[in-house]
This record gives C-alpha cells, structure tokens and sequence, in this order.
C-alpha cells in the first residue's frame, strides 16, 4: 500500500482503514506473544508512551519561557547530554550493578526529573530536569539493550531487536495524541505529571518480572575501557559515524515538526499531537517486517532504505504549506523509521565483542547520542541564522549520509558473524 494512500484511507475509507489496523493487530500479537514479553517488551511500550507523551509538548514547553530559537534549542539539548554524559558511566556502572539494579535507578532519575519539570519555574530548573532525565534514561536503555543481547541468540537477534523498537513506536503512535489533549485541555505541566507516574509503574513491572533471576554482570580480567576503543577504532569510525548521523535525523524530527507546525504554519496543539501521532503509526506497520528482514537478508537491506526514506521525507517537509502537506511529509519520515526499527540497536549488538559488551554499547550509545544531542542544537542555530525550513536540509543531508555510509563504508556483520 503506497504511503499516500494509507494517509488517504485513514482519513476518508472507513474500510480501508480496517486494514491498516489489522497489520497493526497482527505485529501486536507477535510481540505479546514473545516469551520477553513481561521482562523486557511490556516496560518499553509504557517508558515508550510516557517519553511520546512529551514529544510534542517539551518543544512547546520550552518557548513558553519567551526565549529564542537558539535558546529553545539549547534547552531541548539538555536531555540529549545528559545522556550523552552518563553513556560510558553507565556501561562501566552495569559492571557494579548488574543489569536489574540499573535499570531501576535510571528509572527513579527519570521519575524524579518528570516531578520537577512539572514544578519547573525557571528556564534553568527545565535545563537541569531534563538532564538529569537524560541521564536516567542513559542508565535504564544501556542495561535493557544489555539484558536484550544476553537473553537473544544472534539468529534471530534483528527480530527481537526490531521487536524492542516497535514497542517504541507503539508508544509514540499514541502518546504524542495524549499529551496534545493533556496539554490542551489541562496545560503544558499535566503531561510531565503523568510521565511520572507511568515511571513508578515500570518499576514495579520490573521489580516483580526480574526478581529471583541472575543479574547480568559481565566481567573479565584485565580489563581496560581505552583498550576496548582502541581495539573498536575502526569500528567507532566507520559504523559509529552512520550511527551518529542516523539518530541525528531521528532525533531532529521530534523537534522540527512541532516547532515547524507552530510556527509556519500556525497549527495548534491538538492537531501538532495527531501528525506526530500519525508519523509514528506508520511505524507500527514496518516493525516485525524490518526485524525479518535484517536476519533473512541481512542488517543493511534494511537500514539503507530507512534512512534514505527519511532524508525525502525531511526535504519535502520544508515545502509543506498547510496541514495536508506536513502530514504527508512527517508520515513519509514516520514510514523510513519504521523500515529502520531496531537496526542501530542490532548493528550495535552485532558488533559488541564478547569481554567487554556493556562498555561497548556504552560508547556505541555515546556515539548516538551525539548525533541526538547535536540535532536540536542545530536546528536552534539554523533556524535563527536563515530560517527553520534550512534545518530541515540539514536534517535531510544527515539521513543521507547515514545511507551511504552503511551502503559502501560498513561491512555486513550478519554475514560476517555466520
């Protein structure tokens, strides 16, 4: 089903859009079935929502101060370094931990930091809020992509993997839509509010579903974390770059779009909530069908057309004149991403070597993480230099980076692991 067609259908065909859900329905079913249902899946679409929850709010949020493009950005980078800046810790952390521990005290650093954003009364409580938070969240997506790899044998590792990124989506397909309303309808703080509480109810599902059984630890002699990037240098240069390109891409769309809606084209809060809502949809279609892609014919079969997809969908978005148009362009970005559900996550645990996993996919994280801490800077300074349409350029010039790269730079590790 061509992409215009199922934003038709979902508009105007009652019948076709019976369909559409039904191939929704079918990829839920896989995943509720999944035997790491309850431990790993089921946390992920809560923490999922309650983070799509702010998408389109923290954007919004952030301008209510009265600050400048460059400001706004700045502000909507602090999460980005905070977890940019407890990524490695976080891999040497698990070491002391073990996997169950950790996740429970990122999870606290989340709640704690949704608490506060919604007592927020300065521009510098949000900053220092959503670094915390983001430090948090480091702790909490390190050790569950640990507890991923070391419960999931690499055969059908892109599945599971593609899996763990649907549940992403399932959360932000539906919490963008609950935040606009929240927002709309209580004001901009309601949202941070009920964030927090879906963070204490995560904790509890995990306390109970992990209790009793081994916590992952991984340690090994003589071990060295300069050693393990010297050891990965060539690893970091090559498919680290692509990485940090592709979560640039992702990363920048959850902020241009709202801010492009606002501000180009004058939209309000409910209708900013339904074309997010809308653009993570379309990635619930793609999710299973990219993980049995990535184990049938290999990771880059799906990761080069994601990203490729992406970058159009970025360009056409600053052409957009109405709200047709930028609904169009976000779903296309939204269909690219369901393509590449899972696949940074699987090229990452393909690539972590045996004795030093945790450290490796925390700097493979690290690595990510700069191209989403750089995203909103660089929208910030574009868009207040020239205009915001010229970051949406940039944007697209950072998915097409990625594409190449993995196409031509970067081997293809399934094959290679065979």
């Amino acid at each position: 089903m061509a992409l215009s067609g199922i934003i038709k259908v979902w508009v105007h065909w009652p019948q076709d859009r019976e369909e559409f859900m039904s191939t929704i329905a079918h990829n839920m079913r896989v995943l509720v079935q999944h035997p790491l249902f309850i431990p790993l899946y089921l946390p992920g679409i809560i923490f999922a929502f309650s983070t799509g929850v702010l998408k389109p709010i923290i954007p919004i949020y952030a301008a209510s101060f009265g600050a400048s493009y460059v400001v706004i950005g700045f502000m909507l980078a602090c999460e980005p370094l905070g977890r940019l800046a407890a990524d490695v810790p976080a891999g040497l952390l698990l070491r002391r931990l073990g996997d169950q521990r950790a996740m429970l005290l990122g999870l606290a650093a989340v709640i704690v930091s949704g608490i506060g954003l919604f007592l927020a009364d300065s521009m510098w409580m949000v900053m220092l809020c959503l670094f915390a938070s983001g430090m948090g969240k480091s702790l909490y997506s390190v050790a569950r992509h640990l507890y991923l790899v070391d419960h999931v044998p690499l055969t059908s590792r892109g599945r599971a993997t593609a899996l763990y990124g649907g549940v992403g989506r399932i959360g932000n397909a539906f919490g963008p839509a609950v935040g606009g309303f929240l927002a709309a309808s209580y004001g901009l703080r309601m949202p941070f509010l009920l964030a927090g509480g879906l963070g204490v109810l995560i904790g509890v599902i995990i306390y109970f579903a992990l209790r009793g059984e081994a916590s992952t630890n991984v340690k090994s002699e003589g071990f060295s974390l300069t050693r393990s990037i010297r050891a990965n240098s060539h690893t970091f240069a090559t498919a680290g770059l692509g990485q940090l390109f592709a979560q640039m891409i992702r990363a920048g769309r959850d902020v241009i779009i709202p801010l492009y809606a606002l501000d180009v084209l004058g939209l309000g809060e409910e209708s900013i909530g339904v074309i997010v809502s809308l653009s993570w949809a379309l990635d619930l279609l793609l999710f299973y069908p990219a993980g049995w892609i990535m184990d049938r014919f290999g990771r880059k079969y799906a990761i080069v057309p994601s990203f490729l997809t992406q970058a159009l969908g970025m360009a056409l978005m600053a052409f957009s004149l109405d709200y047709t148009g930028l609904l169009f362009a976000s779903a296309l970005v939204g269909f690219g991403n369901g393509l590449g559900s899972g696949t940074m996550m699987t090229m990452g645990s393909d690539l972590a070597p045996a004795s030093s996993r945790g450290e490796f996919l925390g700097m493979w994280r690290l690595i990510g993480d700069l191209g989403m801490t750089s995203a909103p800077l660089l929208i910030g300074w574009i868009a207040g230099l020239v205009m915001l349409q010229a970051a949406n350029a940039a944007l697209a010039g950072a998915g097409l980076g990625a594409a190449l790269i993995f196409a031509f730079l970067v081997p293809e590790p399934l094959k290679k692991n065979k």
